[in-house]
């Protein structure tokens, strides 16, 4: 017998044991758990049970012990629908509200699909393609790990029953993972959307990711009992583009105290327009807040903090890497494109099709730059 949890210490999310593969995540008091024998996609499996958990809330309102034990035969027959021969397929809950399993709930309250007689005034369709990026950046500033998460997200405020065909051109990614792309790899996805919004697809790539935001950390300690930081934050995507929100968490000792943030006479004025700093002791890091980073641009800013306990160098520079928070409208990664959004309703009323694109950090988007002051300089961009 495997105990998820060992004298209250947890378990990582994913492990092997006997030749077993686990994979799990945890909701209120329940854990969901996956296991393979083979070398399945970690990733795709957790992301599946996180989908899955969102569909039994949807169903149930509350994901419990005795939700599952009275509705045990919907359950299965919603993984039955969910998955093909162990492949995740359709996860998405206003889909699912259309087989029949959804009739046969005692308490149901879901919805076909899509209903007769809907009626918008104005007929508009939104499309975003979000794309979170996940990385990691080594202690000599190599990216050692990239992808690219996407999801194609819907909101669809159309009359009586449309076809909605939507156009993909994946050439550029067919190529930037060096395969051969020949014409223009168009994919097109034909259906009838549910009404409201919804999710329609999510993909991801493992491919070479620069990083759009890089940033980096000189560190100097004074005989264990201050320290001192000069960041420089490089905005390595377009100049018709712009970051909004970026949340920069640089890491100090636990036991820092007294922080100080201030910029040389040089770049004082520079500084002092972009955004702001604040020390996040719970975090045990401080934040640099910049409201707006416009493409191509590059700040540096200084902070000072005591330390309450004599540390030494190695103490100093044990420490978690820097994240960074951000989002650029108007930007993909990938690089794919929609060609086209197509509303085809055989009454031939006009509709206003809307697409964006946005590009953000993913949950693990880390970068291991931070050096001690005088082994290495800070880089300059190019």
């Amino acid at each position: 017998m495997l105990d998820i949890e060992d004298e209250g210490q947890q378990v990582a999310p994913c492990f092997s044991s006997k030749g077993i593969n686990y994979m799990h995540i945890r909701h209120s008091n329940l854990y969901l758990l996956a296991l393979s024998k083979r070398n399945s996609n970690a990733v795709e499996t957790i992301l599946f049970l996180h989908r899955l958990t969102r569909v039994l809330v949807t169903y149930f309102k509350e994901l419990e012990e005795e939700s599952i034990k009275d509705n045990f035969v919907i359950i299965y027959e919603l993984m039955d629908e969910m998955t093909d021969f162990g492949y995740p397929q359709t996860t998405e809950s206003k889909i699912l509200k259309e087989s029949p399993t959804s009739s046969r709930y005692k308490s149901s309250r879901p919805r076909p699909l899509r209903t007769e007689g809907i009626r918008y005034r104005k007929n508009e369709v939104f499309l975003d393609v979000v794309e979170s990026v996940n990385l990691l950046v080594n202690s000599k500033g190599d990216v050692v790990r990239s992808e690219i998460i996407g999801a194609v997200k819907m909101k669809c405020y159309l009359s009586s029953m449309p076809e909605l065909r939507l156009g993909l051109n994946d050439k550029v990614v067919f190529e930037s993972t060096g395969r051969t792309a020949r014409g223009k790899n168009d994919r097109t996805i034909s259906f009838i959307p549910p009404d409201g919004e919804f999710e329609l697809m999510v993909y991801r790539l493992s491919m070479p990711v620069t990083p759009l935001i890089w940033v980096e950390a000189a560190i100097e300690s004074h005989k264990g009992s201050r320290v001192e930081y000069m960041v420089k934050v490089i905005a390595q995507f377009k100049r018709r583009s712009t970051a909004n929100n970026v949340e920069i968490y640089v890491p100090v000792p636990d036991d820092a105290d007294s922080p100080k943030f201030r910029a040389s006479k040089l770049l004082f004025e520079r500084c002092a327009s972009t955004g702001s700093v604040q020390y996040v002791p719970d975090k045990s890091a401080f934040m640099w807040k910049i409201k707006q980073l416009a493409g191509g641009k590059e700040f540096l800013m200084r902070a000072h903090f005591g330390l309450l306990s004599v540390k030494n160098d190695q103490d100093i520079e044990k420490r978690t890497p820097i994240t960074v928070k951000y989002e650029i409208p108007y930007f993909t990664v990938s690089g794919i494109p929609v060609r086209y959004l197509k509303i085809v309703e055989k009454s031939g009323y006009q509709a206003l099709p809307w697409v964006r694109y946005i590009t953000q950090n993913g949950d693990d988007y880390r970068l291991r730059t931070a050096r001690e002051k005088g082994s290495a300089p800070i880089r300059q961009s190019t």
